[in-house]
């Protein structure tokens, strides 16, 4: 194929799953932007509670993503037989995480908020313990409708999965000022209407399941088989550790940041909401290089390179265009959260700051995609496992400096983890995995 058709080819699979991710993050904004006229601990804990929920999100993707780069790989060299072992696969793990995940959530839900905010976080910590309460038990919901959009977007289909989260983020957008303000619930009601939202869109997605003709009676319901779960966890446990441990060091930034200030907590918060508008772009493009890669399997290593070079050629001019966005709308960005005062000033340095990581990033993300679809998903967690260490020691060492030494830290971090993936070369080590091999790209 030309650089041109997979250039094609990337935007129309990222285009459908940017708005899909944009709106789950477009949900917390509303519930942040709606809890906010409760004061800062309120923001605070929401904020910290769905940066628990993005953690969580990533267990849900060792069988979503993993049933994705199958099932896409079975498309591919077209074997529907493969393409139901990939699905049957998928629903047994859910069967398994999921549960064990909501009740241990739920359970340790007062632990969990004490660990992320600090004991003397204050008015925060029952706030963010009642979120929990209605959040965690509902992760089976979410686990479900993760690894539905998975199916949907291994089969090819990435236009439904971004219809399903539209739907939720309305029904969000819908009950959040009703529940939040009108019922009195606060911050509960922000979890509430999640839920709810997430669950609707769970039963729209069961639906397009069974109306898919090839992926039918491949569903929940299919005997389980232990071989096809045993390859989905393979496949698709880096890829969950990966985006586990980058989400982890997110949230465990937040202490780092406690360090500062109480109000430089709440403008990371705000920040990281609005930074999310820019990244899930960059995920958007990992995942549809993914998808690309794991069909052109059998096409030869100059041809997944060339996928390598587009992602990384498409995700690198988001990085710039973000980059620029928020160094020049920054302290809108915070006028539109309701934030003022100190908060806005914090917030608005932060997101001013963040340039020179969004572009590193970018790339990362984006080539990272390839990785992925090719069998290199277990180089890739490493590498951010190692890059997330060092983060988190240069944040501390450099919290003195405030916000801008935060966001250098993660400049320097960023920059590393481009480096270890640049060094990657056939010359240098080549890695050959159970599902694919590695290639090398750019």
């Amino acid at each position: 194929m030309s650089p041109t058709v997979h250039r094609r080819t990337l935007v129309s699979l990222a285009g459908p799953v940017y708005f899909e991710l944009l709106a789950g993050v477009t949900a917390g904004i509303i519930n942040t932007v709606w809890v906010a006229r409760l004061g800062g601990d309120a923001v605070a804990a929401v904020a910290v509670a769905t940066n628990v929920e993005n953690v969580l999100l990533g267990v849900a993707l060792m069988a979503g993503s993993g049933t994705t780069v199958l099932l896409a790989r079975a498309r591919g060299a077209g074997d529907p037989d493969g393409m139901r072992a990939a699905v049957r696969g998928g629903w047994a793990l859910w069967a398994l995480l999921a549960p064990a995940v909501a009740a241990g959530g739920f359970l340790c839900r007062e632990t969990l908020a004490r660990l992320v905010l600090g004991a003397d976080a204050g008015g925060a910590l029952p706030l963010a313990t009642g979120y929990f309460a209605v959040a965690l038990p509902a992760m089976v919901v979410l686990f479900a409708t993760n690894l539905v959009d998975g199916i949907l977007k291994g089969a090819g289909d990435t236009r439904t999965p971004m219809c399903l989260a539209l739907l939720a983020n309305g029904i969000v957008l819908a009950l959040d000022p009703l529940l939040v303000l009108g019922c009195g619930l606060g911050v509960r009601g922000a979890a509430i209407a999640t839920v709810v939202g997430r669950t609707a869109a769970l039963a729209w997605g069961v639906g397009a399941l069974r109306r898919n003709p090839v992926l039918r009676g491949a569903g929940p319901r299919a005997r389980l088989r232990w071989a096809e779960l045993r390859r989905t966890v393979r496949v698709g446990l880096p890829m969950s550790a990966d985006f586990v441990v980058r989400m982890g060091g997110t949230l465990a930034l937040v202490a780092v940041v406690a360090r500062i200030g109480v109000a430089e907590v709440a403008a990371y918060g705000i920040a990281t909401k609005a930074m999310y508008v820019a990244t899930m772009a960059f995920y958007s493009v990992r995942q549809a290089a993914s998808i690309h890669t794991a069909r052109l399997l059998g096409a030869g290593h100059d041809e997944l390179r060339a996928v390598g070079r587009e992602a990384l050629r498409l995700s690198g001019a988001l990085g710039i265009a973000a980059s620029l966005g928020l160094l020049v709308g920054a302290p809108w960005i915070m006028a539109a959260f309701g934030a003022g005062g100190e908060v806005a000033a914090a917030g608005t340095l932060y997101l001013r700051c963040l340039g020179p990581y969004l572009v590193l990033l970018s790339c990362f993300i984006a080539v990272g995609g390839v990785f992925e679809g090719s069998g290199g998903s277990p180089l890739l967690a490493r590498i951010t496992a190692c890059g997330v260490a060092l983060q988190l020691t240069l944040a501390h060492a450099l919290s003195g400096l405030g916000l801008p030494g935060v966001c250098l830290a993660m400049a320097v971090a960023a920059a590393v983890q481009c480096a270890a993936l640049a060094r990657f070369r056939r010359g240098g080590g080549r890695q050959r995995l159970a599902e694919g091999s590695v290639v090398r790209v750019g």
